[in-house]
């Protein structure tokens, strides 16, 4: 019986050296196969250039050089999977062969593959240098042409900056991380003190009082039990209008007998010989609210907002208004519309206390009573900002509502843009740009492990880089975002149509203002990086982001999945250093405990940037919401990493707040 065993054993050993070998020859042949090919569509395209068929050299040159990239981080690729698959099996492909009986014919052979692939891969790289050289002289001749013809030169210093002259995108990267460092110190980690408390005011949402608050209670039980999406947005022949008035009486309904249960003499009055068009103003107010809490508060009503920001849009068509007889959306209550009401209210918003009033105190790594001597300073700062700005018509309650409103805002900002902070560290100290460790690449190939994009270590470097930078970026803006995010869901007359997007009926809907708002977060993180990996496509209207409801939620899912890893990376040291037990199981499994972050954040920073998670590959690849959704795809196949123990050990439950 023993000995049958270890037959068995035997074979299953030798049948996966022979998969593996199989693996090795594939991608070796992939790579050499698709050397050949690009080689040859670049030796057309540079006959072409020296011929002078094509008036569109930057053009040309662009293509010319975003295939090059591609076919050396597909060579470069292959070679990284040989390598990954001779460690899997332990022996290299000379042992393979001879364990399936080929001996030393089998090594013979071997060594003539690669020096045949070596001189093919030296030959691609000569031709392509070559074209590359050729076409970079060529296009810098027309483009003098044209300047000595039109007198004109900024045309060739535009079109060396984009190409000839481009900036070190890894370089970039570094010098911002040193300024987001430098704005963090000096504005203990909130947000960036060059931009205007004017400007952020517009868009931070006013605190919710004690009254408010027992209204916004009131709100999220009607909510949670109306089935109002599920009745509206169904294909039915009935009245669309009947059906959407009616479920906002239902609501009202609802909020009007909670009104009396908890307050009966205040229900009485809402309630008694009136109609629902008497009390729109009530109404109004309890929806505000509830809008209000929820910019502030991401994590809260998850499937309530949802609906309420639905029935807010419907109630503004106008054949539902008719039926209802009064309107139901309200200008949100901002820090910037409470003290527009006095007359010097704003001139606070520009005074230097402004900072030190509302910033968020950092006790890491200071000791105690530097952190309450911080404290002291912020409540001195907010008394002086409210005896000074205090009026007959803004009072000193008013100010300090104020100050507390900005002061969320900036909570928020440490919560939901700092682990995109700490990633980015995590990626610049443990990851050289150019340069991948052994075993620790960031190189993808495309249908290599489901990733649906190929880059080599420097180019997912910069891509994995620009991308969390880009996230940066939304999460400062988030609020501004959200406001205008509403203000196009909720604007008169902006109809949608229910649509099948793939996912289920959708309600699809053009988003101008969110849409440029993102567009121009997007051209500032481009600026400031100055080169961008991918596609810079952003999604909002169509089948992949339906609305502006849809593009907002995905967003706010960032933080919920770098904050996790995050922790787990940060904290595996400590935990290590604790328990003796958990060092020892690291150690064994995966060598030591910083190979064992390494190896979490390589497997992180390589397939949730990979272009993977869409449904069908059309969709796939790297853009803008692209690159969220494969990061999302990465969270749900943590269960089947090596290191989910490891997180688990640490505190991990999921990536959804509501289980931390």
């Amino acid at each position: 019986m023993l000995r049958e065993k270890l037959d068995q054993s035997e074979r299953l050993r030798v049948s996966e050296m022979r998969e593996s070998k199989q693996r090795l020859l594939v991608a070796r042949q992939q790579s050499a196969e698709f050397s050949r090919m690009v080689a040859k569509d670049l030796k057309d395209m540079e006959e072409k250039i020296v011929g002078g068929s094509t008036n569109d050299a930057e053009e040309l040159i662009e293509m010319l050089k975003q295939t090059l990239e591609e076919a050396k981080a597909f060579a470069a690729n292959a070679t990284e999977e040989q390598k990954r698959a001779i460690r899997e099996v332990g022996v290299d492909a000379t042992h393979v062969m001879a364990a399936d009986g080929k001996g030393e014919e089998g090594d013979g052979k071997e060594e003539e593959e690669e020096e045949e692939r070596e001189a093919e891969e030296e030959e691609f790289d000569k031709v392509t240098d070559q074209v590359m050289a050729d076409a970079s002289d060529v296009a810098t001749e027309n483009i003098n042409r044209e300047n000595r013809n039109n007198n004109n030169n900024n045309n060739t210093g535009g079109f060396k900056k984009g190409f000839l002259m481009e900036r070190n995108p890894n370089n970039a990267i570094e010098v911002e991380m040193k300024k987001l460092e430098e704005a963090k110190k000096r504005n203990g980690g909130g947000a960036n003190p060059r931009e205007s408390f004017l400007e952020r005011a517009k868009y931070i949402p006013l605190r919710l009082d004690h009254d408010e608050r027992k209204y916004l209670r009131l709100l999220e039980a009607a909510l949670h039990v109306s089935e109002y999406t599920d009745v509206v947005d169904v294909q039915s022949w009935s009245s669309r209008s009947q059906r959407i008035a009616r479920m906002i009486k239902e609501i009202c309904a609802i909020m009007s007998g909670l009104v009396v249960a908890s307050d009966y003499r205040a229900g009485q009055k809402l309630i008694q010989d009136r109609e629902f068009k008497d009390n729109a103003n009530f109404f109004g107010m309890i929806f505000e609210i509830g809008r209000r809490h929820k910019i502030m508060n991401p994590e809260k009503m998850r499937s309530e907002y949802g609906k309420m920001v639905y029935l807010l849009q419907d109630s503004q068509s106008p054949d539902v208004r008719e039926m209802l007889s009064f309107k139901l959306v309200r200008p949100l209550k901002t820090a910037y519309w409470l003290l527009s009401e006095s007359e010097n209210g704003l001139d606070m918003l520009n005074d230097p206390l402004m900072s030190t009033a509302t910033a968020e105190i950092m006790h890491e790594g200071k000791p105690r009573h530097e952190v309450q001597r911080e404290i002291k300073q912020k409540e001195r700062a907010r008394e002086t900002l409210s005896k000074k700005y205090a009026a007959r018509d803004l009072s000193s309650e008013d100010i300090l509502h104020v100050l507390y409103s900005i002061a969320d805002n900036n909570a928020y900002l440490r919560y939901n843009r700092d682990p995109v902070d700490e990633m980015l560290k995590f990626l610049t100290d443990m990851f050289d740009p150019k340069t991948p460790e052994e075993g620790f690449s960031l190189g993808i190939s495309t249908g290599m492990e489901g990733a649906r994009l190929s880059h080599n270590h420097g180019r997912q470097y910069a891509y994995v880089s620009q991308s969390l930078m880009l996230w940066r970026e939304v999460a400062n803006d988030m609020f501004k975002l959200w406001y205008l995010a509403e203000h196009d869901l909720l604007r008169d007359n902006n109809r949608y149509t229910l649509q099948n997007t793939g996912q289920g009926l959708n309600r699809v809907q053009h988003s101008p203002q969110t849409l440029k708002c993102m567009h121009e977060i997007l051209h500032r993180c481009q600026s400031k990086l100055g080169h961008w990996v991918g596609s810079s496509v952003i999604h909002l209207g169509d089948h992949n982001v339906p609305n502006a409801l849809m593009f907002i939620d995905k967003y706010t899912q960032v933080a919920r999945i770098l904050a996790p890893v995050v922790l787990v990376v940060k904290e595996l040291p400590k935990l290590a250093s604790k328990n003796r037990e958990l060092r020892q199981y690291i150690e064994n499994a995966f060598d030591s405990v910083e190979s064992c972050r390494k190896l979490i954040l390589t497997d992180f920073f390589r397939h949730a940037f990979d272009g993977s998670g869409a449904d069908n590959f059309f969709d796939a690849g790297s853009c803008i919401d692209g690159r969220l959704t494969s990061a999302w795809n990465w969270c749900s196949k943590i269960e089947k990493k090596s290191y989910y123990h490891v997180f688990k050990l640490c505190g991990f439950a999921s990536f959804d707040s509501r289980d931390q």
